[in-house]
């Protein structure tokens, strides 16, 4: 029960990274920061966050530096080709460079961060 527990949580840190990404992106380019119109910008690369989850088996071990690497290379790439091709937005080079390094710091950095705060505890929650 505990590590569905984990999953979940690490599931909704990673739709609330790719949010967060959304708005920001949206409010800089001043095309608001409405529900709509950020759940319809997110949603190619919501649609990759649960491919990535999937396909990388990421419940098993949610927060390992495994699982960020492959919901971060998963998200992004999934994301882009969903975006260019499905939703039909375009994949400038350099919204593909913020895209990457963004979601990679943030979903690899708060695995990074819980991990150390329970490294060597008896009581972690993680593996």
């Amino acid at each position: 029960m505990k590590s569905l527990r984990i999953a979940l949580w690490a599931l909704v840190a990673d739709v609330a990274t790719v949010v967060v990404f959304v708005a920001i992106g949206r409010r800089n380019h001043d095309e608001g920061t409405d529900g709509s119109g950020v759940f319809t910008t997110a949603a190619p690369f919501l649609i990759a966050l649960v491919v990535a989850w999937a396909l990388g088996r990421i419940s098993r071990q949610p927060v390992s530096a495994g699982a960020g690497v492959s919901v971060w290379i998963g998200t992004v790439v999934i994301g882009m080709v969903l975006r260019n091709l499905l939703f039909d937005d375009g994949t400038a080079t350099a919204f593909v460079i913020v895209a990457t390094f963004f979601l990679g710091a943030v979903f690899n950095g708060w695995r990074a961060l819980v991990r150390r705060r329970f490294s060597g505890s008896e009581s972690s929650p993680i593996r």
